[in-house]
């Protein structure tokens, strides 16, 4: 599926999903704290869908490609290492425990 027909599937969702709330909130009644609550949470993830899909081409968009840095095969300057440990040797001057 396409970014465009998951985005559609979701919005049929949140459609049927607020339809339903609708016929709860008859059925139950409207001046609840519970009902208002569902009633602002799907009104919440249908706003939140709308920047989904507003953001959703940058957010597709391939990365650009970066410059390659040319990476010299001559060694390094052996001064760079004088302090420095082996990785998993441990230092020179000891030994491990």
């Amino acid at each position: 599926m396409s970014l465009q027909d998951d985005l559609a599937a979701v919005q049929r969702c949140l459609d049927t999903l607020v339809q339903s709330v609708g016929r709860l909130e008859e059925q139950v009644g409207g001046g609840s704290l519970e009902i208002r609550r569902v009633r602002t949470d799907a009104s919440h993830l249908r706003e939140s869908l709308v920047l989904l899909a507003e953001a959703a081409p940058a957010l597709h968009r391939p990365p650009s490609r970066l410059d390659l840095v040319a990476i010299s095969d001559d060694p390094y300057n052996s001064a760079l290492w004088t302090d420095s440990d082996d990785e998993g040797l441990g230092a020179r001057d000891r030994r491990a425990p």
